[in-house]
């Protein structure tokens, strides 16, 4: 019984109020036995059955197609979509509110669309990308019904895809730690498969070795085919640790330590990349993140799919992080940190990594402005007495101004006036 009642509840109320009509209409009939009863019996029950045969043949072969479609995006783009509604059949349609399914969240609005007898209408869906994460688009759901309303027909057409809109990045042109403060040069060298203008030495060719490897005097001399092998460049490997505790975030929606922590974690990878440095990350959020350090454009894209769906659900605070993580961060690496906590312990466990010989950075988001209750006043102080650059980021703060030198300087000088 319960069943029905939901279904009846899901009657549009103009038809509640036909069938209602029809019921009245025919008891008068059989108990007055009037033509006129009949008359209107009949003719409510003819209606009743063209509009429910219409409702069935509106959405009658239909088909969509959508073209143009991106897989991947990035916050703050806007995708255009070519959406083309078709008629299989003989038979025009009129009135169908056509709208593409998402789970994106900016509202995906339709449109109302008559198609004449085997004909098509195409137009262009622009989809803003607000937020970042892996989205599903499609199918397409078109809605029809009979001229009074009284029946609603819903099919869905089309095919899903996926969508993976990237965090936002900004360029960081002042990002740039002085040797100082954030040497990592070394002597140590390593072999790679690109091509650098430092080579190390040469060795037998294997399937997959680029012909412009080969070199041609010593392949001569041995008779075997000789390919050059190459080292990178002298430099140190950048770590990239996004701190996903969710105890300690603040904020929502964009406004929040999460986003901004995704956000800078993204353009630091990004900065340094550019600058044709190694660059790996470590997170953990609800899942567990980390990706070891690379080069290249296809690193910034790996790091960027992975951030995209970088959740700030984790339960590991940064202290057990780096307690935990502490091994990959020894001689010719930096660490760079992205964290809102200002708990004390994983400040100490700072002192073990720079003990290992890395180099540590922190970007400090200080959550009494996304509306937290903690303040970094001592988190600050500490960094500062240990050494370590930090940078401190408030909500609204241009990022490009606030990982600067003259951000870095801002943060000593919050530390000592309120040390003072």
């Amino acid at each position: 019984m319960r069943r029905y009642a939901t279904w009846i509840r899901r009657l549009p109320i103009r038809l509640l109020l036909v069938l209602a009509l029809v019921g009245v209409s025919g008891l008068a009939a059989l108990t007055n036995g009037f033509d006129l009863f009949f008359r209107l019996t009949y003719t409510l029950v003819l209606v009743l059955a063209a509009s429910f045969l219409w409702s069935r043949l509106s959405v009658m072969g239909l088909q969509a197609q959508v073209e143009g479609g991106m897989a991947r995006s990035q916050v703050g783009q806007t995708i255009s979509e070519r959406i083309t509604v078709s008629n299989l059949v003989p038979l025009p349609k009129f009135f169908l509110e056509v709208q593409q399914l998402s789970d994106l969240p900016s509202r995906q609005t339709g449109r109302v669309v008559n198609l004449a007898a085997r004909g098509s209408q195409s137009w262009y869906n622009d989809i803003v990308c607000w937020q970042r994460g892996r989205y599903t688009l499609g199918p397409i759901r078109v809605v029809s019904g009979d001229p009074f309303g009284l029946f609603l027909r819903e099919v869905l057409v089309g095919t899903t895809h996926t969508l993976v809109v990237y965090p936002a990045t900004v360029p960081l042109p002042r990002f740039n730690m002085s040797p100082a403060e954030l040497p990592g040069e070394g002597r140590h060298r390593r072999r790679t498969q690109f091509l650098t203008p430092n080579a190390a030495g040469i060795r037998q060719y294997v399937h997959g070795d680029s012909f412009n490897r080969i070199h041609w005097p010593s392949t001569a001399r041995t008779g075997d085919l000789m390919v050059k092998e190459f080292e990178l460049d002298p430099a140190s490997d950048f770590w990239v640790i996004l701190d996903l505790d969710r105890r300690v975030q603040a904020g929502h929606g964009q406004e929040s330590t999460e986003e901004y922590g995704v956000t800078i974690a993204a353009s630091i990878m990004q900065h340094y990349l550019e600058l044709n440095r190694a660059v790996g990350l470590v997170a953990y959020g609800r899942e567990y993140l980390a990706l070891k350090p690379d080069r290249g454009g296809q690193q910034l894209v790996q790091a960027l799919e992975l951030l995209a769906v970088a959740s700030a659900q984790g339960t590991t605070s940064l202290a057990e992080l780096l307690a935990s993580e502490g091994k990959r961060f020894g001689r010719y690496t930096t660490a760079i940190i992205v964290t809102a906590s200002t708990e004390e312990h994983w400040v100490y466990e700072i002192q073990h990594v720079l003990r290992r010989g890395a180099q540590v950075a922190v970007v400090l988001l200080e959550p009494g402005t996304f509306g937290g209750r903690n303040h970094t006043l001592m988190t600050v102080s500490s960094l500062l007495a240990f050494g370590v650059p930090t940078y401190l980021v408030k909500q609204g703060e241009r990022l490009e101004h606030a990982l600067s030198v003259q951000g870095q300087q801002a943060a000593r000088a919050s530390a000592g006036s309120h040390g003072g």
